[in-house]
């Protein structure tokens, strides 16, 4: 067995790449879809970041660490912080209103 895991080791370097069977998957595109909006929330962060918003933005920071397991598992958990990040985004944005308001 240990030689199988070796050779499945040095494959590792097609991740990414068109060869990645696993890649192509539909958790695994979920998964790049999350990294996308990821990177858009933190740039939204630095244009507007304000110390009212930062508890909420700090929320949504950390959203993708109760994202965890594999199948179902992961289906389910990343249903429940996609209907959380829905809630805390509209706090978050709301505060423009406030801001726009004051």
């Amino acid at each position: 067995m240990l030689p199988v895991l070796r050779v499945v080791a040095r494959m590792k370097v097609i991740r990414g790449t068109a060869f990645d069977v696993f890649g192509k998957t539909a958790e695994r595109r979920a998964e790049r879809g999350l990294i996308d909006e990821y990177v858009a929330l933190v740039d939204e962060f630095c244009a507007t970041l304000d110390e009212e918003r930062l508890p909420f933005a700090l929320q949504l920071a950390r959203l993708p660490d109760e994202i965890r397991g594999f199948g179902h598992v992961k289906e389910r958990n990343m249903a429940a912080a996609a209907k959380k990040r829905e809630r805390l985004l509209g706090s978050y944005r709301a505060r423009e209103g406030v801001e726009a308001a004051a």
